[in-house]
């Protein structure tokens, strides 16, 4: 969203732990980006990268400057608006249907049962 100022950086950089050190490594550094929301700097990613094992900084800095990550991230945000969700707001596909916004547990079960109850 415009008003996180690091919000695509940070993406980028998570897009470059989990090229260098897959899955686990991600949800590590994810973990940390939505401990630390406040602090997203292009040194606070750096530093919480350096504090993942087997990351190298050296290649993390380098994706970061050339923003080879850059086009995955807006290709996924395209792909959130084509599908008629908002960025920035709690968005569930369950069988195709889009359960936008915080949403009471009801309204879960009646999308659920609808899409159970299609052929």
């Amino acid at each position: 969203l415009p008003f996180h100022d690091h919000a695509a950086l940070a993406a980028e950089a998570a897009m470059e732990v989990f090229a260098q050190r897959g899955d686990a490594a991600f949800w590590a550094y994810h973990d940390v980006l939505f401990a630390n929301r406040a602090a997203l700097t292009r040194e606070d990613l750096e530093r919480y990268a350096d504090d993942i094992p087997g990351v190298s900084l050296t290649r993390f800095r380098a994706a970061l400057d050339d923003h080879r990550h850059r086009a995955t991230v807006e290709a996924d945000m395209d792909a959130v608006r084509r599908a008629g969700a908002e960025i920035g707001t709690p968005s569930f596909f369950i069988e195709g249907h889009l359960l936008q916004g915080a949403q009471p547990i009801e309204a879960f079960r009646t999308v659920i049962d609808r899409a159970l109850a299609e052929p």
